[in-house]
């Protein structure tokens, strides 16, 4: 099994595992590896360096607050994707109804409960006007399915 560092065009840095270097290559030619942020096609390889556990200690525990500058790029981006499915898991998908079962939650007339779904921007400005608490959020296509 090969784990491969990848990057989209985007720049969001992923990992994918393939049986073998030509397994990658197939399957990157046909389409099939894609980005689980923003879902591009657009995939390449990052170079990694073999990792070898040589029976040193483990590292010593990093500070309890990191400096924002030393925040990595990848780490931000599995902030986000931890944040998202937390999201997923605590809310009800409602689909399109969602401005009107929204709107139903704020008037009282159905009991108040985490919910997730579509909404134009129009539908969701309007919501907002009216005192509404709403946010936009992007899910990856890659959470929006199971993962095999």
């Amino acid at each position: 099994m090969k784990v491969l560092n990848l990057q989209c065009a985007a720049s969001h840095v992923f990992e994918g595992w393939f049986g073998s270097e030509d397994d990658f290559q197939d399957q990157r030619a046909r389409g099939l590896v894609e980005c689980p942020l923003c879902g591009d096609a657009q995939v390449s390889k990052l170079p990694s360096a073999p990792r070898l556990n040589l029976g040193a200690t483990p590292p010593a525990a990093p500070a309890a607050r990191q400096d924002m500058a030393s925040v990595t790029p990848a780490a931000l981006q599995a902030a986000y994707l931890q944040a998202v499915r937390q999201v997923l898991a605590s809310t009800e998908d409602v689909g399109e109804r969602f401005a009107e079962e929204a709107r139903r939650m704020h008037h009282g007339e159905t009991e108040e409960r985490g919910i997730r779904g579509q909404a134009t921007p129009a539908e969701a400005q309007a919501l907002l006007e009216e005192g509404v608490p709403v946010l936009p959020l992007a899910i990856p296509k890659a959470l929006k399915e199971p993962l095999q």
